[in-house]
């Protein structure tokens, strides 16, 4: 079985998982040996006081004709502004002065751990630290002198190791800035996936070198992904030479026949069959070139993106529509274009809406609505007229390539069925959506909410 690479995403998690376990077990070794309660040296500065205390009492009652009144003298000499309280003992460990109570059992049990006067030593025994043994010589006998000093403040680490949530949520503490970086390392390639993905809903198919970045999991992740971004680009450029191969096909063949029709009626003068033969030719041309419109419409809507303002892009198909009304006795009304910002094709995005409001002004009667409106990040456009509108049963259907509605809307207008179906697939392409309804006016009435970006 290999090891795991710490590259690996299983790599790292197993490196956390392990570095906190060691963790775990260096706070709590360490927390035993940091114990004041267990036997430790004592440190240079208090081990240092206590020698020089040691020194001055051996010269001063080294001489001394008794030990226990020379100790009770040093007793009696020991303030009360004093740090520390001394215990003798002889070499044999026997109590030269003794005290009372838990004391005494402090110093009984310390004198039985630390004996070695070349190695003084220190413990706490509850609020009493007890330190020693210090040589000295008093009435010429040998002995030891041992120190005890009340503990005030126990340490922080005494109090974590008497209550072991502390201890628990200190070693939780102290590994969350791993753990941390674990989910960092997670989330932040998941995150750029994600973000990849939504691009690619949105139609834009860029490949993204940073997916290649991180686990080695999510790199190949990431590769897989760019891969199919290119995949899908090299589809559509297929797609596109493949449509223009079909488009010169079609467009051939039929110029041929409209010019034959042409000569025929050069020759044998019109009739009602020829003119019906060209009409029809013009309307398959015109079908022919919609058509191919709707498809490199399809191709092209990922290829241009730009990060534009409502009004940019909209301000001008306005201006014309209140033109083009106006020449036909018409009015456009319309509200002030809102201020957001669409990233997409502004050609897609501008014709899309320009499609829709030229229908509404050639089915009109005597008036056409525009209003705009922006909440929550998305623009509506609401177009209406007062024409004759669309049955309840065809306001879906109007969106679908080559779809002709019954009512006199259609009747006249000449064309594929395809304007609207451009237009759906305009508004699609930029994460939107597009629906017809009856206008309050009495035509039709069509939304449009298109997604605002930052």
């Amino acid at each position: 079985m290999n090891l795991p690479k710490i590259s690996s995403l299983y790599g790292r998690i197993f490196a956390i998982f392990w570095l906190t376990m060691l963790l775990v077990v260096f706070a709590i070794l360490a927390a035993s040996q940091l114990d004041p309660r267990q036997l430790h040296d004592i440190p240079t500065g208090p081990l240092k006081l206590m020698q020089e205390s040691g020194q001055d009492i051996t010269q001063k009652y080294q001489n001394a004709n008794s030990a226990l009144r020379s100790i009770r003298q040093i007793n009696q000499s020991n303030d009360d502004h004093s740090k520390f309280n001394y215990y003798f003992t002889d070499i044999d460990g026997n109590w030269l002065n003794s005290s009372n109570g838990f004391r005494q059992k402090a110093l009984n049990n310390f004198i039985t751990l630390a004996d070695k006067s070349e190695l003084p030593q220190q413990r706490l025994y509850g609020k009493v630290m007890i330190a020693g043994p210090i040589p000295v010589i008093i009435a010429k006998q040998k002995l030891h002198m041992y120190f005890s000093i009340r503990w005030h403040q126990p340490p922080f680490i005494l109090q974590l190791l008497d209550r072991p949530f502390q201890l628990l949520l200190a070693v939780m503490l102290t590994s969350t800035p791993l753990l941390l970086w674990l989910a960092w390392a997670l989330s932040k390639p998941a995150m750029r996936l994600e973000k990849a993905a939504q691009k690619v809903a949105r139609g834009e198919l860029e490949v993204d070198p940073e997916l290649e970045k991180g686990p080695n999991e999510f790199k190949q992740a990431g590769a897989s992904f760019n891969q199919m971004v290119l995949s899908i680009n090299n589809k559509i450029s297929e797609q596109q030479r493949l449509l223009s191969d079909i488009s010169h096909e079609l467009r051939s063949p039929l110029t041929r026949l409209r010019m034959a029709n042409a000569l025929a009626i050069r020759k044998q003068g019109g009739s009602a069959e020829l003119t019906r033969i060209d009409t029809e030719a013009e309307r398959l041309e015109k079908m022919i070139n919609e058509l191919l419109e709707l498809s490199r419409r399809q191709i092209d809507a990922h290829q241009i993106r730009q990060h534009l303002p409502a009004s940019e892009l909209w301000s001008d198909v306005i201006d014309d529509g209140q033109f083009e009304a106006e020449q036909q006795g018409k009015t456009l009304h319309c509200n002030p274009i809102p201020n957001g910002y669409l990233t997409g094709n502004p050609n897609l995005l501008t014709s899309a809406v320009e499609n829709v409001i030229r229908n509404a002004i050639r089915y009109s009667l005597h008036g056409i609505w525009v209003n705009f409106s922006q909440r929550n990040n998305m623009i509506t456009i609401t177009i209406e007229d007062d024409g004759e509108g669309v049955e309840e049963h065809e306001l879906d259907a109007i969106f679908r390539p080559f779809y002709r509605v019954s009512a006199a809307r259609d009747r006249d207008s000449g064309g594929a069925g395809l304007g609207l179906a451009i237009t759906q697939n305009a508004i699609v392409h930029h994460n939107g959506t597009i629906k017809a309804r009856r206008s309050q006016h009495g035509g039709l009435a069509v939304d449009i909410k298109l997604p605002t970006s930052v």
